[in-house]
């Protein structure tokens, strides 16, 4: 339920900042903040409205089985993929998983477009590296792909299916999980050793989601305009008023 607050009345209104949970990963609470100062006194009026965490569209109430107690849980399931806790186990891990490789992606398909524009790198843009030559044939690194997603999953499966059985890392011996958490182990993938607090988890759930929209989005706008993102934004920024979704649309 919403709380307000309210003290004393007004005639100078003062908005402050207000954020959300999905923009800056905090504990889960909506909070917007309006402050009244009046002319004449010190006192002044303030009300705060925090949304209940696990509504993701006000007024429409979560799904039982998403009570709010996992990181990034806004009660958002439409195809109702979270109500069997064996698969939600696997789904979490999942969108984990695909959360930082769309992160990786992303970034490997900007950065290289951006240096290669300003003059660091000569690098092909993403859509043209598969056409490089490399140390083997397509097919040959498609196999050796294969094989060493197939590896770390099976064993993410098996760590599900019985909790501690492969929470140790087979090469660096002293990285290990608890028996309860699945995943991997810290270590070589987590160099800066950062803490696993909740709001970390907020926030690389948050960054992740927003990655694969963004994968997403620059895969559809290459297929409409045949650009990368970079190009497209320097396209749009040369001719704010003309370059725009609505001009590529009607072309």
């Amino acid at each position: 339920m919403a709380t307000v607050t309210t003290q004393a009345s007004a005639a100078i209104f003062r908005p402050c900042a207000s954020r959300t949970r999905f923009l800056t990963g905090s504990s889960g609470k909506l909070n917007r903040e309006v402050s009244f100062r009046p002319s004449t006194s010190s006192s002044y009026n303030s009300f705060k409205v925090e949304a209940k965490k696990g509504q993701w569209l006000p007024g429409l109430a979560s799904p039982d089985y998403l009570d709010g107690s996992l990181p990034g849980d806004n009660g958002f399931d439409p195809l109702g993929l979270a109500e069997d806790p064996e698969n939600l186990k696997w789904f979490i891990q999942a969108e984990l998983v695909n959360g930082r490789w769309a992160m990786l992606g992303v970034a490997g398909m900007l950065l290289p477009e951006v240096f290669t524009s300003i003059g660091i790198l000569n690098v092909p843009k993403w859509y043209d590296a598969g056409k490089s030559e490399y140390f083997a044939s397509s097919s040959t690194l498609f196999v050796i792909e294969f094989i060493l997603f197939h590896y770390v999953e099976i064993r993410r499966w098996q760590d599900i299916k019985n909790p501690g059985s492969v929470n140790q890392d087979p090469i660096f011996k002293s990285y290990s999980l608890p028996p309860n958490k699945c995943g991997y182990p810290g270590g070589i993938f987590n160099p800066l050793n950062f803490a696993p607090t909740e709001e970390a988890k907020e926030k690389e759930l948050a960054n992740g989601r927003l990655a694969m929209l963004a994968f997403l989005g620059f895969i559809v706008q290459h297929n409409v305009t045949g650009k990368g993102p970079f190009d497209n934004l320097l396209q749009h920024i040369s001719d704010p008023w003309h370059n725009t979704i609505i001009q590529t649309l009607s072309n």
